[in-house]
């Protein structure tokens, strides 16, 4: 295996070029990828191998020759600017050939790596020394000393000081012969960094306690004041039915306690699930995360049944769980309340979808990867959900160009068999220093504002989040803003609220991806206001990549609540993120499959983007409702502790939603007319 990466792993591309050369992998259309073997005349130099903090100064010398090394091997196939073209054409409702997609076995004999090219690539390493560990449809795995390494990739390795301890990498950029130039498209392992990856999903008592263990360790809070109740209060008739009364003025003068979890049925009729009488029915989700939770299926039927929903009918359910390989878990810790969010927000806005969850070894890029790629070489569902993600740039260097080109690549061929990718935008922001700063859910290394991988690629529909208020217990539609919280503590003497105002907390991630062109499908919805403006602040000659494409509730102070079997014991608690988003969208578009009788939607942006403007969509805009929307979240008394907190919502950092697209909440939210406009062919 190779060396391992996870999902946040970032290893830097070679500076300057490295938006260049990531733009270019990331629309996966290098000239010389579809070169038939033998036609090659020249070897091929793989941009980004040599990573920007393995510089002179810090190089500490040669690798031994005999140390073992690993490296993956990714295949370029037979046509890749075909496969990139094709998956454009099937996903563009304005194209003849939409919605015209092709078998797993069709996609594999016209787009697949032939035995040739396989053949070329083994003889090639076994040549050098290495040995082949593993081949599958998208790779080849080689394993062997460093010296057969940098005799097969023309470049020494070495080791190199920094922050992080010391690390391998290569001296200079790998080359691959002319024999296989046409074959590869890219490899990673090469260099040893490795990061973990985070998934976005945010409990609010988890979150809550990350916040305050500092202030909660010094246990000289004060009692509970006898105005405020001990145990936890909520608005359960609306957003903001009940006052807090007693608690100290804030944002409001008036502060509203936040609204009690909602519930999928409350979604369903939010969102018009319910009132369309959609269920899912026919299509087919698929829910990637690392590991898997042994109860989910009893939990999920438990979660349902307790909150007036069917249970999975027999069947209904499935999974694929390799617990015997799991690897890293002290590194990328329990993601069981991921899983269980997933499943019971994807089974509760589409109650009769078919869903197979896919549980990755780790939360390692290649782990991830190898679970996608079970789902786009299986054809296991219409639509697949996944609520993680990793910053593109980071104080350890820049993520690395091989995960671009391969996730695209398999992206596509997923489009061109009508499977689509729905990405969480992260819960960060605009992911800069200053967000992650005080942020709960933010990633530290982050030296940039920037947008999320692979929320920012082309081919995914990436996800960002709302603050959802309900009119009535029911779940009538009332309003949307954007999802970001500001946030205080009761302070000791529960006098007033620390700090005043509050530092940003939690927030729907988004932006414009300085390392991705444009897609088609924007032009025309995104502004080059916006386009030419990267999250960082570069200006741009030409428009970039702005996510996120949709947004759903997903707000912590809004929270959706989640019930899973940790330590024996069931139990519910409120959960925010788009963590929530992502799954809620997945079976929205499992329902608008339903809704076109059963006809898969495949890669969904061009048709979101088709309707952006009407009414299938709400257009969130913070400054139609109202600008100070403070909420007061009462957590009960804990350890003798009242645990009371205000939050301002419509408060994102770098981001809000404004009239039109916006890089908080895209496009929109589903509106009146979503699933009338899949269901009559139409836009509105």
């Amino acid at each position: 295996m190779p060396a391992a990466r996870s999902r946040l792993s970032r290893t830097a591309v070679a500076a300057p070029a490295a938006a260049l050369i990531l733009g270019t992998l990331a629309m996966a259309t290098p000239a010389d990828a579809a070169t038939p073997i033998g036609g090659a005349s020249a070897a091929k130099e793989l941009g980004g191998t040599h990573p920007a903090w393995a510089t002179p100064q810090a190089d500490a010398g040669a690798v031994a020759d005999a140390t073992p090394a690993t490296a993956r091997i990714y295949l370029a196939g037979q046509d890749t600017a075909g496969l990139a073209a094709l998956a454009k054409a099937v996903s563009d409702p304005s194209s003849p050939s939409y919605g015209t997609f092709l078998s797993t076995d069709q996609v594999q004999a016209r787009f697949g790596a032939s035995a040739a090219q396989v053949k070329a690539v083994k003889a090639w390493v076994t040549g050098a020394g290495l040995t082949v560990a593993q081949t599958t449809a998208h790779y080849v795995e080689v394993s062997g000393t460093t010296a057969a390494m940098a005799k097969a990739f023309s470049t020494p390795i070495h080791t190199y000081r920094t922050a992080d301890g010391t690390h391998r990498a290569p001296a200079r950029d790998a080359v691959v012969p002319p024999q296989v130039a046409g074959t590869v498209l890219a490899v990673s392992g090469l260099s040893d960094v490795v990061h973990k990856n985070v998934s976005h999903a945010v409990s609010v008592r988890e979150a809550d306690a990350k916040a305050n263990a500092a202030r909660l360790a010094t246990g000289n809070l004060k009692k509970p004041a006898a105005t405020l109740p001990a145990d936890p209060t909520c608005s359960d008739n609306g957003y903001g039915s009940k006052t807090a009364a007693g608690a100290p003025q804030g944002y409001e003068k008036n502060e509203p306690f936040a609204p009690c979890s909602y519930i999928p049925s409350q979604l369903r009729k939010a969102y018009g699930v319910t009132d369309e009488k959609v269920t899912g029915k026919g299509a087919r989700i698929a829910i990637i995360d690392a590991y898997g939770l042994g109860s989910m299926e009893a939990d999920a039927n438990h979660f349902s049944t307790a909150h007036g929903d069917k249970p999975f009918a027999a069947g209904q359910y499935g999974e694929l769980v390799t617990s015997d390989k799991w690897v890293h878990q002290d590194e990328c810790g329990d993601w069981s309340g991921e899983e269980a969010l997933d499943v019971e927000m994807a089974h509760g806005l589409a109650p009769n979808a078919q869903i197979t969850y896919v549980g990755a070894n780790s939360c390692y890029d290649q782990d991830l990867y190898d679970a996608m790629a079970t789902v786009v070489d299986k054809h296991l569902a219409d639509v697949v959900s996944n609520s993680w993600g990793e910053i593109m740039h980071g104080k350890s260097g820049d993520l690395d160009a091989a995960s671009i080109a391969a996730d695209n690549q398999l992206f596509q061929l997923g489009a061109v068999q009508g499977i689509g990718f729905t990405f969480s935008s992260g819960d960060c922001g605009d992911s800069s220093p200053g967000a992650a700063a005080t942020g709960v859910n933010c990633q530290a290394d982050s030296n940039q504002a920037q947008a999320d991988w692979p929320s920012a690629s082309p081919w995914v529909t990436s996800v960002g989040g709302s603050t959802l208020e309900l009119a009535d217990k029911a779940g009538h539609y009332g309003h949307e803003v954007s999802m970001g919280d500001q946030r205080s503590v009761l302070s000791d003497d529960q006098k007033s609220w620390n700090p005043y105002p509050g530092f940003f907390y939690f927030g729907g991630g988004g932006g414009v991806s300085k390392d991705v062109q444009q897609p088609w499908y924007q032009k025309g919805v995104v502004s080059d206001r916006i386009a030419k403006t990267a999250a960082d602040g570069s200006s741009s000659a030409t428009p970039l990549r702005a996510t996120p494409d949709i947004a759903m509730s997903g707000d912590l102070v809004a929270a959706t609540l989640v019930g899973y079997t940790a330590n024996g014991t069931y139990s519910e608690g409120g959960y925010g993120g788009t963590s929530v988003s992502a799954p809620e969208t997945a079976a929205m578009l499992a329902d608008a499959i339903e809704a076109r009788g059963g006809r898969a939607i495949g890669f969904a942006n061009p048709a979101l983007y088709d309707r952006a403007g009407t009414k299938a969509f709400n257009d969130v805009n913070d400054s139609a409702v109202h600008n100070k929307f403070g909420n007061v979240v009462d957590l009960g008394t804990i350890g003798g502790v009242l645990k009371v907190r205000l939050y301002k919502v419509a408060a994102d950092y770098g981001l809000s939603a404004k009239r039109g697209y916006d890089t908080a909440t895209g496009v929109g939210t589903p509106g009146k007319g979503f699933f009338d406009s899949f269901r009559l062919g139409r836009k509105h």
